[in-house]
């Protein structure tokens, strides 16, 4: 577990660690910050894409293999990032960045999946949420002290050196926790058939995109935040660190709460609960940004709904994997692409739109949680159906098998709340062992 939360810190680190230096780049690459906010838009999008293609691949030959190959080429490029000199290179090499330090977070995802089942998922998932809120609460802090020594290109050594001791641990003690039998077989065309099927189902897909959207809220701030600070209210990239720190210590609040929630409520009320609460404080704090109140009102609106995305963020995953468990890594993948690439599409809109930098913050955050909510709205109904009964869905020791399989297939796309994910999980498996019995045409776990 400590080596899967290190391989998940590894994408809030990248994302976050140059924060504070965007002022800096600016000048010193002669660019705009338009421009820069680019750089991440990159790095957002090669994350999304990389956790498609890395996904995929793992589902079909493993974890270690190509979590292994990720982290080299990670390295590579984090270090080529140290002596570019135009932003056209920047930006291209973050894209690279953001591409290889997806295998750390998907694959940690999919490893969770493949070693434990039920509201365990849910429970570990909380945990790894720690790291994603611990690791930018560190990020612009650690950036901050590279400015005071030097150079901005000094945070990109550290990040290869990060990589080069997460490539080293996961050589020597990361086991493969996908055994070929369980791995998915038919190349490309059924990896595609694999995303194919997810996108057609609403209660994945809608779900992906309530956590895309959601996400995008916090990647707003993210790309906007050291200008509104910085620039606007004349804060140093220390004092920056600091708030930038409180936003992410409410983000980790938020999950570990969601965490210590799992077993007693389930992820769908808990959604159905925070999203609304979002909107509200969004909503407040667009108000009162057009109102011109001061540094202190902003900021504590700020914590306040970036603290419910602490519990969007592991709530989504674990509702939609648990329905998916027998195509965990393409789900993973799935998800992690719908919140890093809304969030690329979002995040440049704040410079992009111009005009006062935080009341635009202020307005797109409200828009995309907005959205999220509207999602939920659709999602209302599948997140309230009950489960089949296992006996029902599991039929007789004489049922058609392929029969048994459509309904293995049905309780992993339908199950929701009112039973709980303990009586879905019970299904599913029980599901799949009268289908993996039935004489005609043995069934797998994974398609």
């Amino acid at each position: 577990m400590l080596l899967l939360s290190a391989l998940t810190a590894i994408g809030p680190l990248t994302i976050d660690l140059y924060l504070s230096a965007f002022p800096q780049i600016v000048r010193e690459l002669g660019t705009t910050e338009s421009r820069i906010q680019l750089t991440l838009t990159a790095t957002l999008a090669g994350l999304a894409l990389g956790q498609l293609l890395i996904g995929s691949i793992s589902d079909a030959i493993g974890r270690r293999l190509p979590l292994l190959t990720a982290l080299s080429l990670y390295v590579l490029a984090s270090a080529g990032i140290v002596f570019v000199q135009s932003v056209e290179m920047l930006t291209a090499l973050r894209f690279v960045q953001g591409l290889t330090a997806a295998a750390g977070m998907v694959l940690s995802m999919a490893i969770v999946r493949d070693n434990f089942e039920g509201f365990q998922v849910g429970k570990v998932i909380a945990r790894l949420m720690l790291v994603v809120g611990v690791a930018p609460i560190l990020a612009p802090t650690i950036g901050a002290q590279f400015l005071r020594m030097g150079s901005w290109r000094l945070m990109f050594v550290a990040l290869a050196v990060f990589g080069v001791l997460l490539l080293v641990l996961a050589a020597l003690r990361l086991k493969e926790s996908l055994p070929p039998e369980l791995r998915r077989t038919g190349g490309t065309s059924a990896a595609l058939r694999s995303y194919g099927s997810l996108v057609r189902d609403w209660s994945f897909f809608g779900l992906a995109l309530l956590g895309g959207f959601y996400m995008a809220a916090m990647f707003t701030y993210i790309s906007a935040s050291t200008f509104v600070f910085q620039e606007q209210f004349g804060l140093s990239a220390q004092q920056y660190a600091i708030i930038f720190g409180a936003g992410a210590v409410s983000v980790t609040i938020g999950s570990q709460v969601n965490g210590a929630l799992v077993g007693r409520v389930t992820p769908e009320q808990i959604l159905r609960v925070i999203v609304p609460v979002g909107m509200v404080l969004s909503a407040g704090l667009l108000a009162a940004t057009l109102s011109g109140a001061g540094l202190p009102v902003l900021v504590a609106l700020i914590v306040l709904t970036l603290g419910t995305a602490g519990f969007v963020m592991p709530s989504v995953p674990a509702v939609a994997l648990e329905r998916n468990a027998h195509r965990a890594g393409s789900a993973a993948a799935l998800l992690g692409a719908m919140q890093f690439g809304v969030g690329a599409g979002i995040a440049p809109l704040t410079g992009l739109i111009g005009g006062d930098v935080t009341i635009t913050m202020a307005a797109v955050m409200f828009g995309v949680i907005s959205v999220a909510g509207l999602l939920l709205l659709s999602l209302s109904r599948s997140l309230r159906a009950v489960p089949a009964a296992a006996d029902d869905v599991a039929g007789s020791d004489t049922g058609d098998a392929g029969e048994d399989a459509q309904a293995d297939e049905l309780v992993v796309v339908s199950d929701v709340s009112e039973l709980g994910v303990v009586a879905a999980a019970e299904a599913v498996v029980e599901a799949a062992e009268a289908a993996a019995e039935a004489p005609v045409v043995p069934a797998t776990r994974r398609t």
